[in-house]
């Protein structure tokens, strides 16, 4: 049988698909600390007000939120690899705006731009689903997942050394360069996925979801200017609350939804996003901790005394770490599962965020952490995918990953806003500077550590999974296995035209009772085909290809001039699973 979407690659797949396609995870979130090492100098830089600097860094988070789920979506609609390549041309447009500029409303937009870039990290995961062997897949997710945390460690120290060496303008131009390089890789190696999502796209769904968005993490990320307890904040909060719940009941409402809300209820994906907020605070308080204690003066009697480039190589593991944690994954989640990787993953975050309690007095002891806690976040974040791709259909991979990859987001957003809120307020005014002090480190820790065990408790509540054997597979021969077996639980047979000859490539659908797309898959160069069925029920099987009738249901439909035959060997005239 030939790899169909659902089961195996829709065409060949060149060995560096994956590569390229982590390289581009890579270079979109560098775009998250490219900025690190000169936010102190912002307003002077931008000649600004320092509330106002902020903006560079918040209009960056706002875009990212907003587009990650709409190009999600957009890419299971017409082509992740199109809308891929689209994200990163986007970002190359942002940066090279920003790298012209020191206007602050100029640089807002660039920066604005190069946010958008961040539906890349989903878009990716799902042209892994649809084009690699099963064998292949979990650990290829993993290593596209972690390169969120890859790109941000590794960006701090080469950052920290263009900014001290040249003028900080070059920050962008090598951002840019990079995704342009993304670009030509991705167009010349990977290739359009023909997996396609029913429908058409929610424009209405997509603005209701920005908006709400935009006024939740607004005030979350200047609250601390604003105050909590502001006007502006409550009220923004409030405004986003209405807006999200007019946005559910419209998009439980609409036959082709921006996000299908029922299958977000589903347990293994609502807990699995709830998780992901938990692992999303939980590492990015290593990023705003670590960093600062190292570079404060050992004047402080805490302080590490280490330079910015110095501080960012000793932070870099972190990164490097959740890399080689990939094939790690790999083995435990095949013989153990993804469920069990993630709790691994939130144990082992626990561990290094315990231990950090003790261990700040060495630059020494700052490598240690960033290695234990990228392990642990490595574990935790190459989990995520691979439980959402098990507990979807395959056309809906995209915006699956990219709300999934929201909720990390949103999880990293809600870290910046506490952690800051508490260094500032155990800070020391020395000379009418606010020194971050020991207990504020400490305290963040402690921070990390419930956000962890929160995680660890929804984690726990994951069901164990009905149909994941595409995630778990280790070698070629467990992969023909488990699709035999997968087979056997859903529906299979060949696609045959009017002729009686095999219709190859031909997309089957499987629809449920409430018209929902449940599954599809291309039929193999000899017409054969297998669709695994998610629950019991009534479906209907839809067959269509080029050169043939529009489609054809349950066990055969007749259609026009030249019908396609859908002959099911399993199980036979019935439609019930």
């Amino acid at each position: 049988m030939r790899p169909t979407p659902t089961d195996q690659p829709t065409r060949a797949s060149s060995s560096a698909v994956v590569p390229v396609l982590a390289f581009a995870g890579i270079v979109v979130a560098v775009m998250q600390t490219l900025l690190v090492p000169v936010i102190k100098d912002l307003p002077q830089l931008l000649d600004t007000a320092p509330s106002n600097a902020t903006w560079v860094l918040t209009s960056t988070l706002l875009s990212g939120a907003v587009a990650t789920p709409i190009m999600g979506r957009l890419g299971d609609l017409y082509g992740k690899r199109r809308m891929l390549i689209a994200s990163l041309a986007v970002m190359v447009v942002g940066a090279l705006i920003s790298a012209l500029t020191s206007d602050l409303i100029v640089m807002v937009l660039g920066r604005s731009l190069q946010g958008f870039a961040m539906g890349a990290i989903p878009l990716g995961i799902g042209l892994m689903r649809d084009m690699l062997p099963r064998e292949k897949l979990g650990s290829a997710m993993a290593l596209m997942s972690s390169s969120i945390g890859v790109g941000g460690g590794l960006a701090l120290p080469l950052a920290a050394l263009i900014a001290q060496h040249a003028d900080w303008h070059a920050l962008f131009y090598g951002a840019a360069g990079l995704g342009a390089l993304a670009i030509v890789l991705t167009l010349l190696v990977v290739p359009e996925s023909d997996m396609r999502a029913e429908g058409s796209f929610d424009l209405l769904g997509a603005f209701g979801l920005s908006t709400g968005l935009v006024l939740f993490l607004l005030p979350i990320t200047k609250g601390s200017d604003w105050g909590w307890t502001s006007g502006t904040t409550l009220g923004l909060f409030g405004a986003s609350a209405a807006v999200l719940l007019l946005w559910g009941v419209y998009e439980l409402r609409t036959k082709a939804p921006l996000v299908d809300l029922r299958t977000t209820a589903r347990p293994a994906v609502l807990f699995t996003n709830l998780a992901s907020i938990m692992v999303g605070v939980s590492f990015y308080v290593v990023s705003l901790v670590l960093p600062q204690l190292l570079q404060l003066p050992k004047a402080t009697g805490y302080g590490l005394g280490q330079s910015m480039v110095v501080a960012g190589l000793l932070v870099a593991p972190l990164g490097l770490t959740m890399m080689f944690t990939a094939p790690v994954y790999a083995r435990l989640s095949a013989k153990y599962g993804p469920k069990f990787t993630l709790i691994l993953g939130m144990l082992i975050i626990a561990i290094g965020y315990g231990a950090g309690l003790g261990l700040m007095s060495a630059a020494w002891q700052s490598l240690v952490i960033a290695v234990v806690l990228g392990a642990g976040i490595g574990l935790a974040y190459s989990s995520l995918p691979a439980l959402i791709v098990g507990a979807v259909p395959a056309s809906e991979t995209g915006a699956a990953n990219g709300l999934n990859t929201l909720m990390r987001s949103i999880g990293t957003s809600v870290s910046s806003a506490v952690i800051g809120m508490v260094l500032a307020n155990t800070a020391n005014t020395v000379n009418g500077v606010e020194i971050p002090t020991m207990h504020g480190f400490r305290v963040s820790f402690l921070i990390a550590t419930g956000a962890v065990a929160i995680g660890l408790l929804m984690a726990l509540f994951l069901p164990k999974p009905n149909r994941a054997p595409q995630l778990r597979a280790s070698s070629e021969e467990d992969a023909n296995l488990e699709r035999a077996e997968e087979a056997l639980r859903g529906f299979r047979g060949r696609v045959l035209g009017a002729d009686g000859e095999p219709v190859a490539r031909a997309k089957v659908t499987l629809i449920d009772r409430r018209g929902r797309q449940a599954g599809a898959t291309l039929s193999g160069e000899d017409g054969s085909y297998s669709l695994a069925v998610p629950a019991e029920g009534a479906y209907v099987l839809a067959a269509k290809a080029s050169g043939h009738g529009p489609l054809a249901s349950a066990a055969s439909h007749a259609g026009d001039d030249s019908a396609v035959d859908v002959d099911l060997s399993l199980p036979g005239e019935a439609v019930t699973a």
